[in-house]
């Protein structure tokens, strides 16, 4: 696999399993100094972050297929089967069809990024994720002109997803990029964390992650893509609209009706850790602002 470090959160940020330590102590030095890979993404300091390790990622989430709390999908999702895995992609592109998982691994070079994490609760981590992005995986594909939306459908399979049995959402769970979003290199799809493949709680075999968005807009476990010029509906949009809306981008000036957004509690960081500040766009202000030049960001949230 081709690593590229492009950013500068290091695994220092993200607290390796025990069999990296060794092997990233001679890299952290230099890498903790600030310096910033090719594409310089994520320039906010490293210094006020709390580790996460493995477990922290892939022992508290929210999955709600596989049930509302935060340990049910790492104790329910081994009931879903990800091999064979297919992605229907269709739509304005121009070679749709079923794309098996050997197929777009094959075609993509898979790197490692390793990104914030904010969810809308107000909860965050720092997470070394392994994937690709997903403009090439939509290339692949070939976008037509006039295409300006990219929809995407998580897998629903009511026998071994036992969360589905329940209507806390209209299933399937589906989500939605304008392109200019899909299209930028910070939006990848994940296939792995840690240089291992990417455990079925977290999203297995194929999830999307937009780092400047709160994490419910990186669906998991995605069996369809679909290319349109209609904004797509999405699924907490559809539950709650008022509180959820299609851009969801991480804001610390705009509050959720129940709660604040303007700091966030790490996990990882202890019972009585200190709450932090959130960063506009999760600190990646510099990168993607300009997405939303002219825009009123409490109108489109």
């Amino acid at each position: 696999m081709a690593f590229r470090w492009n950013n500068t959160l290091t695994r220092a940020d993200a607290t390796p399993y025990d069999a990296y330590l060794n092997r990233r102590q001679l890299m952290g030095g230099a890498l903790g100094l600030g310096l910033v890979g090719a594409a310089g993404m994520g320039r906010a300091a490293t210094s006020d972050l709390v580790p996460n390790s493995y477990e922290d990622i892939t022992q508290y989430n929210n999955f709600y297929e596989f049930g509302t709390g935060k340990d049910d999908p790492a104790r329910n999702a081994h009931m879903l089967t990800t091999s064979p895995w297919s992605v229907e992609i269709g739509g304005m592109v121009d070679n749709p069809g079923d794309y098996s998982m050997e197929q777009i691994m094959e075609a993509m070079t898979i790197e490692e990024r390793i990104y914030r994490f904010r969810c809308v609760e107000a909860w965050s981590m720092v997470i070394p994720w392994n994937g690709f992005e997903l403009a090439d995986l939509l290339n692949l594909a070939g976008v037509q002109e006039g295409a300006k939306y990219v929809a995407f459908e998580t897998a629903l399979r009511k026998d071994e997803m036992p969360g589905t049995r329940f209507p806390i959402l209209d299933w399937p769970y589906v989500e939605g990029l304008r392109l200019d979003e899909a299209m930028h290199p910070l939006t990848i799809m994940a296939t792995g964390i840690y240089d291992k493949p990417i455990p079925n709680q977290n999203g297995a075999p194929i999830r999307l992650v937009v780092p400047w968005k709160y994490g419910y807009k990186s669906i998991k476990s995605i069996v369809r893509i679909t290319v349109t010029d209609q904004q797509p509906p999405t699924a907490w949009n559809k539950a709650l609209g008022h509180e959820y809306g299609f851009y969801s981008n991480v804001n610390p000036t705009v509050d959720h009706p129940r709660w604040s957004q303007a700091t966030e509690r790490l996990v990882g960081g202890g019972l009585f850790a200190k709450r932090q500040p959130t960063l506009m766009f999760n600190g990646y202000e510099d990168e993607i602002a300009s997405l939303y030049e002219g825009m009123d960001l409490r109108v489109n949230h």
